[in-house]
């Protein structure tokens, strides 16, 4: 449902430039002015840490196939779990702030903001922990359902966050690059081999003529960085021996719809939203279901 604060314009010194968004449009990423205040973000290693212990607003209805969901049981492993805007009403009003949609607007030159997806992330502090190491990969490639080239990713980091706690890294304009024909590129990165994901942006970088300038996301606490779906992003170890607790907030614009897309093999591809979503008139996902994709912001 849209709120009265949906509608209420932000402080606007607090959004993009014209300068910032043409540098998103030719780089494919920008760093936000400080978007949450200490109290927000403080909230949100608190209502992390009780999510954690088990605490849950609500629960999903059905498992998708490919769910992210940590769980005790998995051990010191880097945390993922899908679905934390729907799970905790806590986490949930902080990601609906609409000054953060009218941020992704401007960047991505549209009227409406929707939220697609959100990952609560807990990267613990160690050096050899290979689920630490994020391979390089575009978002796009996984939303392959969706009909925008204009989603984007707010990384919302619960701390000031550096290069020591294997922070987010851009490869800068790789979001204009065109990309290697025939590439299975719908399976997700936690599915494929690291070297061959590693190789692969080497083959795509050549394939256009570029250069792989790989820029950290140097993010001080209440700040984000947001980047484009097709930028080519990863992550290192975690060495500053604290954890690194983060969320990634998917957006999309408000003309997003599901299409159907087949893989190389024939397949029909299927992203988890397209199980829990309500129908369409039609009887196809609707990713403008407000219970999980809720208007951050319209102008």
């Amino acid at each position: 449902m849209l709120t009265e604060s949906t509608r209420t314009i932000p402080d606007r010194e607090l959004l993009p430039t014209d300068e910032d968004v043409a540098w998103y449009a030719e780089h494919g990423w920008y760093l936000s002015k400080k978007l949450l205040t200490d109290a927000e973000v403080d909230l949100l290693v608190e209502a992390s840490e009780a999510f954690y212990a088990g605490a849950r607003s609500r629960r999903l209805p059905t498992r998708p196939g490919t769910l992210a969901y940590w769980e005790p049981a998995h051990g010191a492993v880097q945390r993922h779990n899908d679905y934390i805007h729907v799970e905790s009403d806590e986490i949930g009003a902080i990601l609906r702030k609409p000054l953060i949609g009218a941020v992704a607007a401007r960047l991505a030159q549209a009227p409406e903001i929707r939220i697609f997806q959100s990952t609560l992330i807990f990267k613990p502090p160690s050096a050899d922990e290979v689920t630490n190491l994020v391979p390089w990969h575009a978002d796009r490639h996984y939303w392959q359902t969706c009909t925008s080239e204009r989603m984007l990713t707010a990384f919302i980091p619960f701390h000031d966050c550096g290069v020591e706690m294997g922070t987010l890294i851009i490869i800068d304009g790789s979001h204009r690059w065109q990309e290697i024909p025939g590439d299975d590129s719908t399976r997700h990165f936690a599915h494929r081999d690291r070297d061959e994901l590693t190789r692969l942006l080497s083959e795509t970088a050549r394939h256009n003529g570029a250069e792989m300038n790989a820029i950290p996301m140097v993010i001080p606490k209440g700040h984000m960085s947001f980047h484009h779906c097709r930028v080519y992003h990863g992550s290192g170890h975690n060495v500053s021996g604290r954890p690194r607790r983060a969320i990634s907030l998917h957006l999309q614009d408000g003309d997003n719809r599901w299409r159907p897309y087949r893989r190389p093999d024939g397949s029909l591809l299927a992203y988890n939203h397209d199980v829990v979503v309500r129908k369409t008139s039609e009887g196809t996902p609707d990713y403008s279901d407000p219970v999980y994709c809720p208007v951050l912001w319209r102008s």
